[in-house]
């Protein structure tokens, strides 16, 4: 798991340096095995062609029995240190019985003595000397328990067996220079590793800087595109380039989008202040202009009490239309106001009813508040009232409005529903902004005084609008935890 989550700026070193230790080491080591059986080799071809010369020079005395001579002749490579001899510690000549007819070591094989006397590893020579034809030349006998490996040899005369020549080679001869050979291989190992581990460590870094450099890039990649200079990136023909390429390219495109969308909403923000200012100049403009027509009017025309008469309750609604336009750009929720009740509800409908039956349309309730709720009565009858009045308004006549209230895991939802003509999907966008109208009549704030009030609450509003539903408002308000039971 460690290993796993390195990061490629050593895991790729690491896994070349472990690729140069492993070839090396197996390189040494067959290099090793190779020179060992080559050791091997050499050794046993020497001992075969000593064991001839020596075999063909004992004929003549096996066959007049000259047993000095025969001792003589296999005591001459030991005793001259023949460099041929590789060193062999005993020689003997066993007759067609296998026993000893002469030996190097008499005092440790007499003469006429049974081969199979001289313990249970002789005793298996014995076995494998036995097996050996006259006419299949020297054989290399080599036995587990023994501390020597032996080359066997037949005398044969005229294709008659006169005996066998053994020679015992200890195989701690071969200690020594395998450990020579071990030495050198291991030497030239080690400069090989000194040349080629910074080397591997060097290219695996080299290998890994572009995925870091690619992760790096990608790890900065968030709420943020950054900038070219902030970082780099290896760029070529191989895969690496190229995903390095088309990352930079990708992130110009994002920087480019990301500038084009901030221009979208600052420009969506000016339209939105100068649709609020173009309304609200609308709003005033339009009083403004009733009421300074209405005092020149009354500047030039005579009988004074009748102008007075009529001029004042210009002036009276031209000021109350300015402020109620005000008003309805002051939201405020923090009148002090008794919780929400049934009664609540109930004045709701009675104070739509004039609006209903001028429309021609049918009020139905759903739910009911069994207790009251902590929440600003004032504010929420705003709410259902603007939503209610737009709700009969955009219902067709002889049609019904429907209203659902209910109180679901701590909150208080309702549903207002009508089946008149659907809200355009363009409209829905900006349907909460400030003078954003879909009648001809009123200035267009309640829904946005209604968005206002919802959120000042805590609580969200949503709409739904197609021509197989109708339109559907539902405003969701948390209720506070000592209502929640």
């Amino acid at each position: 798991m460690l290993f796993r989550d390195l990061s490629f700026r050593y895991k790729i070193p690491l896994r070349a340096i472990v690729l140069v230790l492993v070839t090396a080491g197996t390189l040494t080591a067959a290099n090793v095995m190779r020179e060992y059986d080559q050791l091997r080799s050499d050794l046993l071809d020497n001992a075969e062609s000593l064991g001839r010369v020596l075999a063909s020079a004992l004929i003549t005395p096996l066959l007049h029995d000259d047993l000095w001579r025969a001792y003589e002749i296999v005591s001459l490579p030991v005793e001259t240190e023949v460099p041929s001899a590789l060193g062999a510690e005993t020689l003997m000549v066993l007759d067609p019985q296998m026993r000893v007819y002469v030996s190097t070591r008499p005092r440790t094989y007499p003469v006429r003595s049974e081969l199979v006397e001289h313990g249970p590893v002789h005793a298996q020579l014995a076995v494998e000397l036995a097996a050996l034809r006259p006419a299949a030349g020297g054989r290399a006998i080599e036995l587990a328990e023994a501390d020597d490996f032996f080359v066997a040899m037949p005398i044969v005369a005229d294709g008659v067996s006169l005996g066998t020549l053994v020679m015992a080679y200890p195989k701690s001869i071969f200690q020594p220079r395998f450990l020579a050979i071990v030495n050198r291989s291991a030497l030239v190992t080690l400069v090989v590793l000194l040349l080629l581990l910074p080397m591997s460590a060097y290219w695996g870094r080299r290998m890994a800087d572009p995925l870091v450099q690619l992760a790096d890039c990608m790890g900065k990649v968030g709420d943020r595109i950054p900038p070219e200079p902030e970082y780099q990136l290896y760029e070529s023909r191989d895969e690496i380039g190229l995903a390095g390429t088309q990352l930079k390219s990708m992130l110009r495109s994002l920087r480019e989008k990301q500038a084009l969308e901030q221009q979208v909403i600052a420009s969506e923000r000016l339209a939105a202040v100068g649709r609020i200012t173009a309304g609200i100049a609308h709003e005033i403009n339009n009083p403004l202009g009733g009421m300074l027509n209405a005092i020149s009017t009354y500047k030039k025309h005579g009988q004074p009490e009748l102008a007075v008469s009529r001029t004042l309750p210009l002036l009276e609604r031209g000021l109350q239309q300015i402020r109620d336009t005000v008003a309805a750009l002051l939201v405020e929720t923090r009148v002090q106001s008794h919780p929400l009740t049934q009664q609540d509800l109930e004045d709701i409908d009675t104070l739509l009813h004039p609006h209903t039956s001028r429309r021609q349309v049918a009020l139905r309730w759903e739910g009911r508040l069994a207790e009251p709720l902590s929440l600003p009565s004032t504010a929420v009858r705003q709410i259902m009232l603007n939503l209610l009045l737009n709700a009969v308004e955009a219902a067709a006549q002889s049609s019904e409005v429907l209203c659902r209230v209910c109180r679901e895991a701590g909150q208080l939802r309702v549903d207002v529903l009508n089946q008149g003509e659907p809200i355009a999907a363009e409209r829905l966008t900006h349907l909460f902004e400030p003078f954003v109208g879909g009648r001809s009549e009123g200035h267009g704030l309640g829904l946005w005084v209604t968005y206002q009030l919802v959120q000042q609450l805590g609580g969200s509003i949503d709409v739904r609008s197609d021509a197989e539903h109708g339109t559907v408002f539902t405003v969701v308000l948390p209720v506070s935890k000592e209502d929640a039971g």
